[in-house]
């Protein structure tokens, strides 16, 4: 009975590992791409130049009522 056959993109002959770049991509063809390649921790969110406000606190800032002062 024969064993499985070696997936698409798996090393040429059985016991050969496969480099980084080839299970890279068949564990994306799997399982998709889980996670972006930039976070919003990697990204500058500011919400201008020179700014120097965090788009979180300026929409904190703009959810606070009136009677609260400002």
């Amino acid at each position: 009975m024969p064993g499985p056959s070696a997936p698409e993109g798996a090393g040429s002959t059985p016991g050969t590992p496969e480099t980084p770049e080839q299970r890279r991509r068949r564990l994306a063809a799997v399982f998709g791409e889980t996670l972006p390649e930039q976070t919003s921790d990697d990204r500058d969110d500011r919400e201008g130049p020179g700014s120097g406000e965090a788009a979180g606190d300026a929409w904190l800032r703009a959810q606070v009522p009136p009677h609260h002062g400002g």
